[in-house]
This record gives structure tokens, C-alpha cells and sequence, in this order.
């Protein structure tokens, strides 16, 4: 070991508090990074991997009912590799166990397993075409409600009960996240999905040689939008619904969501500790050059090369950072591997395998070394171009002036003590900024992550109490007409029910298109509350549209215009209506009419697609019951058990991420307060040690050094504050999707959090410095040079 190395591990040994401080914020970046990397890789090349082995389909349609002589048509259009058609119908099952009723999704498969939307099995066996009664499960509804195999689930198809037995539990490609329509979050108790064999099915209801449902593979370089277009033109004549792409199958929507938010985090988080980190390095370096300056000028003098000494400094600088990274990459595998496992109960995966790449870590690794050898580069090129002669004379004094509050003649209302404090603040502005600055960024990380624990408890708010007030929706397989609302008003333990339309319309303006389902709502209901961005209540119009926010800005339109409504359903009439009005909304997006109006349009006498209840919770189990074996009913959704859902599987992500952005936001504060007010404690030992002298006491001593940590602090946390509501809007930027949207909330009890956290991290840092300041050597500190 050379000598410039015996050096250095003294110097890492005599810093080790400030080196542990820094290497931990470093290590929290890498460690954000790796977590986030690792996540997003494991999920990208799972859904990859999944995808192609199991022939995920690029172009979706769904219709009315067409005959199968139209393979031969579809198969033909330019681009199309493969083409699937099936039979697919939602209904309400009777789940052995499970009181409420129960949502399934039956999908034809045919006599062998498909090569198109592949199915895995997990445990079990594939179908008996000979059987028309037996039926894989998907495996996260088995789980959900503890089906075991050769169990039988009841269901009422086309007005006929029929049991299905139980062989297999599989997964699919096209439900990787296996949520309801019109659904946030998967409820796979309430929701699953049955394949059925396609003869038994189409037999079921009534569709020899006949399908509902189409799913295409297109060649390399095929255009979709062509393909879709082509598509809808031959499935039109037979009550087409619009076809869409893999981009907007809703399964796929959800994944490549999460994807891209992994990647924006661990892009964004990683930068602000690696930033401070390298902040740290280089005011630790300057702070140890200033004090040994004698060394370097000796150094020299004995003929070192100044490549030599640089080099020297720069490896002070990367022990810290490799020690950074072993911890940061230790912890971020370890949370990557849990992230993977929660996304894991999320998403359906054959194999969820947690990806580590090599190249990945080494990338980190190098990063993290390079922004710390950014923030030291100009400390260490003061070591190397230090002239010898130079360097063995003492630091020039600085040259103080009288401060602002000493020129404004203010200076008698402070204490000594205070006086001292201020002066050197005012005296050392950018040290002070940039430490401020840091603490700050710490109370932005906490005022971020209670934004949003407060965006989602405001969507529950807004969207489950004041918007959707109903305690059940009961959807029908096919419009009825309006004799059905007085029939399930009569159930047991319905007190209200408010009849809807729900009608399937293409929305264009100018070359902007949207596919959706107009809903009609009673003009006199209480069930659906209708609100403006200022959460006013908004009636329905006599005529006109009233559409959310985020679909007006996909249209791109504003009350008053005209759009064209291409209905796609019935005689797929085409109407002009105008935009009446905007309301606000914060999952998915909707259009709303005046149910009468939406009736005169269609050319209906009081036609309904289902109703919303209110019930009397002390008879629900009737209600239930009479539910399940009612025909015309495809699905039913129970608003508690949505809302409970919604809270639990926020709440525990929530907490997860709340409480590691607590740690890292006190690692933070910890790392700046503690260098900050240990490098003062070095850089001001003789003064400090003079004011013990003539006779300050302990405590006044610790009051001038930690003083400033805690005016430094003081004035951070405002613009934490700041910089976490700037924060905030930028998340809530990023999470404006279609699917749902983060209010700009933050409430006061984020903030309050922020503060008592950034408080306490630079309570303990305070004095833990406090000890070093009361062991002061006051003969080995005032034995400097004059």
C-alpha cells in the first residue's frame, strides 16, 4: 500500500460520519433505480416473452353475430396473419361459497388449444369437446374464491341455468390484468373469466357457425389503422361495435401504463439523490483541501506528480461512491424483488422471472461514480493547481463587511449569539443556498408522497360517493324496454332504481375519433351526480351532450360544437349533436344525454340497458339470490365491494411507497444537515473553540453551530413545500390518462407530515454533531498557525 494510500483510508476513517451520510444518499438513488430497473425490465420482457409465445392478438372486433363464411373475407385483407373467432358473453354466475353474485366473462375456445390468445394452463387439463359442460377457470378467480378442480359453478346462460365443471385453471395473454370493463382495479372475486368449449357455447346461445367476437394477427409492417378500418367496414352490415388495436385492449392499456411509470421513476427520483450526493462530494472535498493544504504543498515538494494528487482525491471520491453502491444495490435488488412480487398478485404472468441485468447495474454504477466526479471535479482541480509556496502559507483570511441587518442599524436586537449566526449565513450565501436546497428536495420528496395517498382518497371521494351514489348496478344482455326498471324495482330490498341507456357510438370531430358508450341517464335521478370542475352540480340537458373533461380534450371540443355521433347498434344511424356541457370526472371518460333524449334519438319507446339501485341492507342476501337466476341480467356490480377494493389495494401500495420515500427523504435531510453542521463544526473549530474561551458556555457554543442548521432548515422547509407542489403538478400531469386522472390535492396533514419528519431527521443530526462540538479540545484547536 503506498503511501498516498495509507492517506486515504485515514481520511475515509476520520470521516466516516460525513462518508457513511454521503454514500447513503448515493445508495438511496441506486437504490430507487435498480428497484425501478429490475421492475421494469421483469415486466416489460415478461409481457414480451408472454406475448409472443402465446400469440397475442394485434386487432380486436367485436359485433353482433356474423356468420363464419366471413373468415374467408377477413382472412384476405392485406396484413392479416391469423384470425380468430369466437363467442363471448358476460353473465352472472353462482360461485359455490360466494353469497354475492359473481360476473364472468365466457370465451369459446375450440376443440384444441388455440395458437392464437394461447391458453396456459397452470393445473388441470384442457377441455373435453365431448363435454359440454366442462370449463377452465381463470387461475386469480380460482384463487379468489378457493375453486378447486372438478368444483361447479352455475351460470344462466340465454335464459337456460347451466353448471359447469371445473378442470383447469388457466391464464391469457389478452388477461394479463383480468379487471371488469369499466373497472380501476381488478376484483378477481367478483370477476373471472370461463373458457367454454365453442360447439357447447355457440350452442348455448343459439350461434351455429356463427361468432360475436374476432381477434386478428397481422404480418410484419402491416398498418393496424388499415387493418382496423378495412375490418370495420366488413363487420358493419353485421352490428360491428368497432374494432381497435392492442394498444387499446384494456388488459394491455393497464401493463403498458404501469411500464411506462416505472420507467418515468426511475428515471426522475434516482437524478435528485445522485444531484445531492454530488452537491455533498464537493463541499466535503473542498472542505478537506482547504484543511490540507499544508499536505498538498509538501506533497509537492517531495515531487508528486499534480495527476498524482488529483488522482488521489478522485479515489476519496469513489470509495465513497463504490461503498454507495454496494449498499444501493444490495437494497434496490431487495426491493425490486418485493415490487415484482406485488406486481405478481396484479398481473397474470405463466412466469413473472425477476430480471437482473448485469450491464444494468454496471450502468448504475458507473452513473452514480460519474455524477459524483462531476461534483468534485472542481475541488480536486484546486488541490492540483495549488503552487507549493502558496499552499504553505495560511488561507487569506476572508474579508468580512458589516451584514444588512448591521447596515440597517438592527443588530441591537439580536442576542450575541444570534448575531453570529446571521453574520456567517450572510457571509457564505451560495454554501448556505445549496444546503438549503438539499433539505428542501427532502421535504419535496414527503409532500409528493402525500399527494398522492391525498389524490387517491379524493378520487374514492369524488368518484364512489359523489358522483357514482347508487349500492348496485344491474346491467341487461340486451336493451329492454322500460316495463324492466318496475320489474327490478320489485325485487326484494330495492328502494330506488334508476333507469340508464347505454348506447355503443362513434364520437368524430374533424379526423378525431373516440369509441364509447353514450350513456342516458334519468333527467330526474339521484343515483348519478353529475358535477363541473368545481364540484357544482350539472343538469342534464334537454338536448346535447354533456362529455368529461379528458374526453373534450381528446376531441379536442368545447360546449357548443357539433359533434357526430355514428351510432353502432340498431340501424347505425348518424346524427349531428351539440356539446352542452363539460363535467368532471376522474376515472375513465364518459358522454352523458338526457335518457329521454338519447331514446328519441335512437327512435326507442323508453328502451333501457339496466338500472341503479339502492337497496335495503338488511335483506341483500334475497336480493342476491333473485339476482343470480334472473336471465336478462349480464352483470352486476356492488359499489361497497368496489369501493373496498379500491381502498385496500391503494392503501397497501400506498403505504409500501409512502414508507420507503420517508426513509429516503431522511436520508436526505440526515446527509445534508449533519455535513453541513459537521464541516461547519471542522471549518469553525477555533472560533468556537475561542468563544469557549472567553466564555461562552456549551450550550451557546452548540447554539451558533447548530443555529444555522436550524435556520437552514427553517427557511427549506417552505420551499420544499414549493418545489413538493411543483412536484405535484407534474404527477399530476403524468397520471392524466384516459383510464383515470390525479386531482392536484394536497392536504394540510401532508404537509404537517412533511415537517415533523424534516424536523426529527435534523433533531438527530443536530445532536449527534452536538456531542462532537461538546468534546471540543480547546488547546489542540487554538494551536493553529498565525
Amino acid at each position: 500500500m503506498t503511501a498516498l494510500d495509507k492517506k486515504l483510508m485515514r481520511d475515509l476513517l476520520h470521516l466516516w460520519g460525513q462518508v457513511l451520510a454521503i454514500a447513503l444518499i448515493i445508495a438511496s438513488g441506486i437504490a430507487v433505480f435498480v428497484a425501478m430497473q429490475t421492475a421494469y425490465e421483469s415486466l416489460n420482457l415478461s409481457r414480451s416473452t408472454y406475448y409472443e409465445q402465446y400469440q397475442f392478438a394485434d386487432v380486436f372486433g367485436s359485433l353482433k353475430r356474423a356468420p363464419n363464411s366471413l373468415v374467408p373475407s377477413i382472412q384476405a385483407l392485406p396484413g392479416v396473419a391469423q384470425v380468430q373467432t369466437r363467442v363471448l358473453a358476460d353473465v352472472t354466475l353462482d360461485v359455490p361459497g360466494q353469497q354475492e353474485p359473481v360476473t364472468g366473462r365466457l370465451l369459446s375456445i375450440p376443440e384444441q388449444p388455440p395458437n392464437l390468445n394461447g391458453i396456459f394452463i397452470r393445473q388441470g387439463r384442457y377441455i373435453d369437446p365431448a363435454r359440454s359442460d366442462e370449463v377452465l377457470v381463470s387461475e386469480a378467480f380460482a384463487k379468489a374464491n378457493r375453486l378447486q378442480l372438478g368444483d361447479t359453478v352455475g351460470a344462466v346462460i340465454n335464459g337456460r341455468w347451466q353448471p359447469f365443471r371445473v378442470v383447469g385453471f388457466a391464464l391469457s395473454p389478452e388477461y394479463v390484468y383480468e379487471i371488469r370493463p369499466g373497472d380501476l382495479l381488478p376484483d378477481n372475486q367478483r370477476f373471472g373469466v370461463l373458457w367454454v368449449g365453442q360447439t357447447a357455447l355457440q350452442a348455448a346461445y343459439n350461434m351455429d357457425g356463427a361468432f360475436n367476437d374476432v381477434a386478428l394477427t397481422l404480418l410484419p409492417g402491416a398498418s393496424r389503422p388499415e387493418v382496423i378500418f378495412q375490418l370495420d367496414r366488413i363487420l358493419e352490415p353485421y352490428g360491428g361495435f368497432g374494432a381497435y388495436s392492442r394498444d387499446d385492449q384494456i388488459s394491455n392499456r393497464f401493463l403498458s401504463d404501469e411500464i411506462t411509470q416505472l420507467r418515468a421513476h426511475a428515471q426522475i427520483i434516482p437524478t435528485i439523490f445522485l444531484g445531492i450526493g454530488a452537491f455533498l462530494l464537493h463541499v466535503l472535498l473542498s472542505r478537506l483541501i482547504n484543511a490540507q493544504r499544508d499536505q498538498i504543498a509538501v506533497l509537492k515538494a517531495f515531487g508528486y506528480h499534480n495527476t498524482t494528487i488529483g488522482v488521489h482525491f478522485l479515489k476519496l471520491v469513489l470509495a465513497i461512491v463504490w461503498l454507495g453502491a454496494v449498499i444501493g444495490v444490495a437494497t434496490g435488488l431487495w426491493l425490486g424483488s418485493a415490487l415484482t412480487q406485488v406486481y405478481a398478485r396484479f398481473y397474470q404472468f405463466p412466469v413473472l422471472h425477476y430480471e437482473v441485468s448485469v450491464a444494468m447495474l454496471l450502468g448504475a454504477v458507473v452513473i452514480s461514480s460519474g455524477a459524483a466526479i462531476a461534483g468534485a471535479v472542481f475541488a480536486v482541480r484546486r488541490a492540483v493547481v495549488l503552487p507549493p509556496a502558496e499552499a504553505m502559507r495560511p488561507e487569506a483570511p476572508p474579508r468580512f463587511q458589516p451584514t444588512l441587518l448591521e447596515r440597517l442599524g438592527l443588530q441591537t436586537l439580536l442576542s450575541p449569539v444570534s448575531r453570529i449566526i446571521l453574520r456567517n449565513l450572510e457571509r457564505k450565501p451560495i454554501q448556505a443556498l445549496l444546503s438549503i436546497l438539499g433539505i428542501a428536495l427532502a421535504v419535496a420528496m414527503l409532500v409528493s408522497g402525500g399527494y398522492s395517498m391525498d389524490a387517491t382518497q379524493h378520487i374514492i371521494h369524488m368518484q364512489f360517493h359523489t358522483i357514482q351514489r347508487d349500492d348496485v348496478t344491474v346491467v341487461f344482455h340486451e336493451p329492454r324496454s322500460n316495463r324492466a326498471r318496475y320489474e327490478i324495482a320489485q325485487l326484494p330490498g330495492v328502494m330506488v332504481a334508476e333507469p340508464f341507456r347505454s348506447v355503443a357510438a362513434r364520437l368524430r370531430f374533424g379526423h378525431r375519433t373516440y369509441k364509447i358508450a353514450i350513456m342516458g341517464l334519468d333527467p330526474m335521478g339521484e343515483l348519478r351526480h353529475l358535477v363541473d370542475r368545481h364540484f357544482r352540480p350539472v343538469q342534464l340537458p334537454l338536448d346535447g351532450l354533456l362529455l368529461t373533461d379528458k374526453l373534450a380534450e381528446l376531441l379536442q371540443v368545447q360546449p357548443g360544437d357539433g359533434l357526430t355521433v355514428e351510432v353502432l347498434e340498431g340501424a347505425r344511424p348518424m346524427y349531428t349533436v351539440p356539446v352542452a356541457g363539460l363535467v368532471e370526472e376522474l376515472v375513465g371518460v364518459s358522454a352523458y344525454m338526457d335518457l329521454h333524449a338519447l331514446n328519441r334519438l335512437m327512435q326507442e319507446d323508453g328502451t333501457i340497458s339496466g338500472a341503479f339501485l339502492t337497496v335495503d341492507g338488511e335483506v341483500l342476501d334475497g336480493l342476491y339470490t333473485q339476482l343470480k337466476q334472473m336471465p336478462a341480467i349480464a352483470s352486476v356490480s356492488l359499489h361497497q365491494a368496489m369501493i373496498d377494493r379500491f381502498q385496500q389495494t391503494i392503501a397497501e401500495n400506498q403505504s409500501v411507497a409512502t414508507s420507503i420515500q420517508v426513509v429516503f427523504a431522511c436520508i436526505i435531510a440526515f446527509g445534508v444537515v449533519y455535513n453541513a453542521a459537521r464541516i461547519a463544526l471542522s471549518e469553525r473549530g477555533r472560533e468556537l473553540a475561542t468563544l469557549r474561551i472567553i466564555g461562552f458556555s456549551k450550550v451557546q457554543v452548540a447554539i451558533v453551530l447548530l443555529g444555522e442548521q436550524a435556520a437552514l432548515t427553517i427557511a427549506a422547509i417552505p420551499l420544499g413545500f414549493g418545489l413538493g407542489y411543483g412536484i405535484a403538478v407534474l404527477l399530476s400531469m403524468a397520471f392524466n390518462t384516459e383510464l383515470y386522472r390525479f386531482p392536484l390535492i394536497i392536504t394540510r396533514s401532508s404537509y404537517a407530515f412533511a415537517f415533523v419528519v424534516i424536523a426529527i431527521a435534523a433533531l438527530v443530526s443536530g445532536m449527534m454533531v452536538r456531542r462532537q462540538c461538546d468534546r471540543l479540545d480547546l488547546i489542540a484547536v487554538l494551536k493553529t498557525r498565525e
